[in-house]
């Protein structure tokens, strides 16, 4: 069993570990509890009821938070032509094609988000192994392979984050920074609760939220209260 610091432990003392708390008290206990010096995320933690194993269950999207993520996103875009000038227009921080693969191969990783045009997905391919086990592959299902690559800039910069459930059907997102005003918190992590609710695979079966749990990077988690929310 992992052994916790001195900190660790005395923030478990705040507050009661196995409570549910409705979300705007667990907000602030999180708040409260966050130790580190410096401006730690704020996570969010839901175990859902879903079947991973089943294609049909495994559950992939975006959402869009209202008030951010409280961090500077680096995007990149692989567009050729008339493309490039408009993600550039549209705030993108690298834009090309071929400069950038034989970049990427090189080991540079410099980037947050990957957006490509439908026409430079073969050539992106190569390069697959690479940005796939980072989550970082282009995927239509997610809006970062399109033509409107100017709408897909400005999302990313504005608070769009990917979300997929994992192997045990969970699924973790960043909802801001700890250092966030609570309201502001509020909102973001009730449009991942809603997001999440309305992603429902239709062949989940039985309860479909089991658990929400919020946490900082290094703090212990706040069960929410799912009726709460």
């Amino acid at each position: 069993m992992a052994k916790h610091g001195k900190k660790y432990r005395q923030a478990l003392k705040k507050y009661d570990l196995t409570k549910e708390y409705d979300l705007e008290n667990a907000i602030s206990i999180l708040k409260d509890i966050a130790y580190a010096n410096y401006d730690e995320t704020v996570e969010v933690h839901t175990n859902l009821g879903i079947d991973p194993r089943h294609a049909e269950q495994q559950l992939r999207g975006t959402v869009l938070l209202p008030k951010g993520t409280g961090k500077t996103v680096k995007v990149l875009v692989f567009a050729k032509g008339e493309k490039i000038k408009e993600a550039q227009e549209a705030g993108a921080d690298y834009v090309g094609s071929e400069d950038l693969i034989e970049k990427i191969q090189s080991g540079w990783m410099d980037f947050d988000k990957v957006i490509a045009t439908p026409d430079m997905m073969g050539a992106v391919g190569k390069i697959g192994k690479i940005l796939g086990p980072r989550g970082l592959m282009p995927n239509p299902k997610v809006g970062t392979v399109t033509f409107d690559v100017a709408a897909a800039v400005k999302r990313f910069k504005a608070g769009e984050i990917e979300f997929r459930s994992d192997k045990t059907g969970n699924v973790h997102l960043i909802a801001g920074k700890k250092s966030f005003d609570q309201t502001d918190l509020l909102e973001n992590i009730k449009t991942i609760y809603e997001t999440i609710l309305k992603a429902k695979p239709s062949a989940a079966k039985g309860k479909y939220i089991k658990s929400f749990y919020l946490s900082t990077t290094h703090s212990p988690s706040v069960k929410v209260k799912l009726q709460a929310i």
